[in-house]
């Protein structure tokens, strides 16, 4: 057996590197990125590469490879159905209502005119989003029918980043609140840097605009939670919202106590993860005024390092918890190395 691994410092690969070269594993570094990969493949079973929603060049074609990959019977991870709807809540809509997943009601218009009939006959707040984005970004509480209107007109007019430098200037001046460290500071004056001298990868991202995406606005969620189905595994974190802030997502305010959650949420989470054959799937859950959980999006990837590590465990299918070292990293070439056994 030799799987093919895309290596990207700071990715999932560093982990799948070390756990090869720890366990023997047969393994080949591969360029994903190179006109040759077809070629670079030859002799290999697997492939695993952990490709970003930031990379313009993986937007670009890594779906298409994936599937080709999969017709020529090499295993893949992330695999097409893995991956086909990530970074797209648009795309993500779809998916869950078509296999009847609780989702928060959501709403996306591929025509102005339709958009504006329903800002005036619908209620406020409601969320507005981009498709693409991580971490709370390109995600806008809209308060009222005329902020709604403005920001109409620019999706379809001149559009929005699909990385907006203030935003991640925002981002970096929030952690510094939190964390106050030195860290932090350096964070932020790169980031203020950037805010004038973006790295010119971002703009070779495709512009959002052609289209409009609200979601309502479910009020008295003071924290999400990240349920992370692996295989048979389940691993959650609740995330706290940021000061003044309806957003969780990225605030790096974090709780693990296994007491905390929800286990409707886990179920439905192994739920969907089972209905869309996915290998790895990160799920956020808000509830409503009955505590009901209700989906917002999703993902194949997620964060490196103690965000995860520090997980005190797992729950089985059963719901049973197991209290154990996580290592998402690792539950992942598990799994594929297992289904090409």
């Amino acid at each position: 057996m030799m799987i093919a691994i895309h290596n990207r410092p700071g990715s999932f690969s560093d982990r799948w590197i070390a756990y090869c070269d720890k366990h023997n594993v047969s393994y080949k570094l591969v360029n994903c990125y190179d006109s040759t990969i077809i070629q670079q493949l030859t002799g290999c079973d697997g492939l695993m590469w952990h490709w970003t929603h930031e990379d313009y060049r993986a937007q670009n074609f890594a779906r298409q490879l994936i599937f080709s990959l999969e017709k020529k019977g090499i295993r893949i991870f992330p695999d097409f159905n893995t991956c086909f709807h990530f970074d797209d809540k648009v795309g993500q809509k779809y998916l869950f209502e078509t296999i009847q997943a609780p989702l928060v009601n959501s709403y996306v218009f591929y025509s102005k005119e339709d958009a504006r009939v329903w800002i005036d006959q619908t209620t406020f707040p409601k969320v507005f989003k981009l498709r693409g984005g991580a971490g709370a970004s390109n995600v806008q509480l809209v308060k009222n029918r005329y902020r709604a209107i403005k920001l109409l007109n620019r999706a379809f007019g001149t559009g929005f980043p699909m990385i907006s430098q203030y935003s991640d200037f925002k981002q970096r001046v929030w952690e510094l609140r939190r964390d106050q460290s030195p860290k932090a500071i350096l964070h932020l004056i790169r980031g203020l840097y950037r805010l004038f001298v973006p790295k010119e990868k971002i703009g070779l991202l495709q512009r959002q605009k052609g289209y409009a995406y609200f979601q309502d606005f479910i009020s008295e969620n003071s924290f999400d939670d990240r349920i992370v189905i692996i295989g048979n595994r389940a691993i959650a974190l609740r995330r706290y919202n940021r000061v003044n802030d309806f957003r969780a997502s990225g605030s790096g305010i974090i709780k693990y106590d296994p007491n905390l959650f929800n286990l409707k949420s886990i179920q439905i989470a192994f739920d969907v993860a089972y209905k869309i054959k996915s290998q790895s799937l990160a799920l956020d859950f808000v509830y409503d005024k009955s505590g009901s959980p209700l989906l917002v999006e999703m993902s194949y990837g997620f964060s490196m390092g103690a965000v995860y590590d520090n997980c005190p465990g797992y729950w089985d299918k059963s719901l049973n918890f197991h209290a154990d070292n996580v290592d998402p990293q690792r539950f992942i070439i598990e799994d594929f190395i297992n289904a090409m056994s």
